[in-house]
């Protein structure tokens, strides 16, 4: 074998490539080889004849020149069979590489449930742990408020005994708001707005009252005067129980002015404060006859100026004896004004001159009439009867009373409640019936 084919031999690697160089390598050399003559020797010739032709015998001499050993022909088949291999090698890394990065990635999920569980929590501990504070604070902030929740939650669940008591009182309260919300206006009500709720209150009257009228029997202006003073203090019916014994005796402001005190004292005992109602009758009686001629005055002036006589007297006689409008300003009539918003005063001659302000004076008479009838009927001092009031959308006053309507009904008095009335003798259009006399009583 030749030096060169030898080192071509041996840089070829290991494996099929390396089989291939010797499959080669073999058929070259037969090729080359000639056919032995006959008697030639396969060994070395004579010496110092020429060389046989195969491989020299000499040790370490030089090989011999066989032409077809040596040629580069036979490197190209080894070139190829090199990149062949080396092309071959590549692709079994690569492919060795593909098929390991999923057996990699499968040894890797291939742990059982419990290590792929703790995989699991692994990340989500981590994530925990790093806004661990936060998501602290976060959940006791949460918890916080959730507490009070629970605790707001048990303390509505379990009511006392007194909150069970409160609501169990709660809807008589919640039957009177809803009307109060509806009647009482959410803003402050305006001058010209309460004006006009006045008088549509007066006009509602009207029509519940077309009889309305002064409650004292009286035949002539000196027996509505002496009437009115005695009312003081008293009901009208008590006084229309009276009078006729008294107008029977002294008919007149003269014979009244010359009559025994005492007798007088004894005829309106039954009105209370008979000694100063005695003295002011008895005085007045007297001024008529000494200043007016025996007449009563159709002045407001000169009427005040007689005992026992103040405005309200006075406004009464006028308005019912002469005609002259006026306003009646009496316990009942200070009352529903002032729970009808229409003044906060106190004072009648504060409170007439409010309510002269409101109603045209063609009305003053008529309107205090009503307003009385309605004070002594319905919308009572103590408990009015608002459950049966006819007016009580207009009214602020509202649920101060009774607004159960069966129960409102009880309340109702005179003609409205089905009892006789205050004068023994009223008008022919009174609906009611006419009050007993003192005897009968």
């Amino acid at each position: 074998m030749s030096a060169g084919s030898d080192s071509a031999v041996g840089e070829q690697p290991a494996g099929k490539p390396k089989k291939a160089a010797k499959e080669s390598k073999s058929a070259n050399r037969a090729a080359s080889a000639p056919e032995p003559g006959p008697g030639a020797s396969t060994g070395s010739g004579a010496p110092g004849g020429p060389a046989g032709q195969g491989e020299s015998s000499v040790p370490g001499g030089p090989a011999a020149p066989d032409a077809p050993d040596a040629p580069a022909k036979p490197d190209a088949p080894v070139k190829a069979a090199r990149k062949q291999a080396a092309r071959k090698q590549a692709v079994g890394k690569q492919a060795v590489g593909k098929q390991a990065a999923p057996r990699k990635a499968a040894v890797k999920e291939a742990p059982a449930e419990p290590a792929a569980k703790a995989a699991r929590k692994a990340p989500a501990k981590a994530a925990e742990k790093a806004p661990a504070e936060p998501a602290k604070a976060a959940k006791k902030a949460v918890a916080e408020p959730a507490k009070t929740a629970k605790a707001t939650k048990k303390a509505v669940a379990k009511p006392t005994k007194a909150a069970k008591t409160a609501e169990a009182a709660k809807p008589a309260k919640k039957a009177v708001a809803p009307a109060r919300a509806a009647l009482k206006p959410a803003k402050p009500e305006s001058h010209v707005a309460m004006v006009r709720r006045a008088r549509r209150i007066n006009r509602e009257l009207a029509e519940v009252y077309p009889y309305a009228h002064p409650e004292l029997d009286f035949r002539n202006p000196f027996e509505l005067l002496v009437a009115t003073v005695l009312s003081a203090q008293t009901t009208d019916l008590r006084v229309n129980q009276t009078t006729p014994a008294l107008f029977a005796a002294y008919p007149t402001p003269e014979e009244l002015a010359a009559a025994d005190p005492e007798a007088v004292e004894q005829l309106i005992r039954p009105t209370g404060f008979f000694r100063a109602k005695t003295k002011s009758i008895m005085g007045l009686a007297a001024a008529l006859r000494d200043e007016f001629g025996g007449n009563v005055p159709g002045r407001l002036e000169d009427l005040v100026k007689l005992p026992g006589v103040g405005r309200k007297t006075a406004n009464v006689v006028l308005g019912n004896a002469f005609g002259v409008p006026g306003i009646t300003v009496d316990t009942h009539f200070g009352r529903l004004v002032r729970r009808w918003k229409w003044t906060d005063e106190e004072d009648p001659v504060k409170v007439e001159a409010v309510v002269a302000e409101i109603f045209p004076k063609s009305e003053w008479t008529m309107l205090s009439h009503r307003t009385i009838f309605h004070g002594r009927r319905i919308c009572h001092a103590r408990r009015p009867a608002c459950g049966a009031c006819p007016i009580a959308p207009l009214c602020p006053a509202y649920g101060e009373g009774e607004t159960d309507p069966e129960k409102a009904k009880k309340l109702l008095k005179y003609e409205k409640g089905g009892f006789p009335g205050q004068r023994l003798s009223p008008p022919p259009d009174y609906p009611g019936l006419p009050a007993p006399p003192l005897e009968a009583g």
